[in-house]
């Protein structure tokens, strides 16, 4: 009798040990898409907050090589490195440094925080403005004494001629 039992016992043992391994391991893995779904909110939450500063600041007037950190005048990047540090981000100073940093975001992936780099007419197709992508196609940025702090639509003739990468940081 104690033979049987051996032959059969071993087997189930082992059997129920893999079965309990496996279901272990499976739930491990559906415990990662959770994670990176609250990652994934936890961007969007700072790329809200990052877009609300940042529109707090509306009208503030533009000045180029405004210093980092006061907030009476920005140029564009030293405006992007104020609204992301808020949110514990911190970045390069001139608009070509940052777009150095975070990844590549083609233009069809662009999401809600998402840093968006032009060229403008002095600088000949080199990078030489940012802006942060608001979502619907809408750019928060600065530029040009009197314009300031503003929206404008990545689809207009103007931004969209003269955009060239975007990257994103959140």
């Amino acid at each position: 009798m104690n033979a049987l039992l051996t032959r059969w016992i071993k087997p189930i043992v082992a059997s129920a040990l893999v079965l309990a391994i496996a279901i272990s391991g499976n739930m491990a893995i559906a415990a990662k898409p959770a994670q990176a779904k609250s990652v994934s909110v936890d961007a969007a939450s700072r790329a809200d907050k990052v877009v609300s500063l940042g529109l707090k600041y509306k009208g503030t007037p533009y000045k180029f090589g405004a210093k980092t950190g006061i907030t009476s005048a920005f140029d564009c990047s030293s405006f992007m490195q104020y609204i992301f540090k808020k949110q514990g981000i911190s970045l390069p100073r001139t608009s070509k440094q940052q777009s150095k940093v975070g990844h590549y975001v083609s233009r069809s992936n662009l999401k809600k925080g998402d840093l968006v780099f032009f060229s403008t007419a002095a600088s000949k197709g080199k990078i030489a403005h940012v802006g942060v992508y608001m979502g619907n196609g809408n750019i928060l940025h600065t530029y040009q004494k009197g314009i300031g702090v503003t929206v404008s639509s990545l689809n207009s003739s103007w931004w969209s001629s003269h955009y060239i990468t975007a990257r994103r940081v959140l």
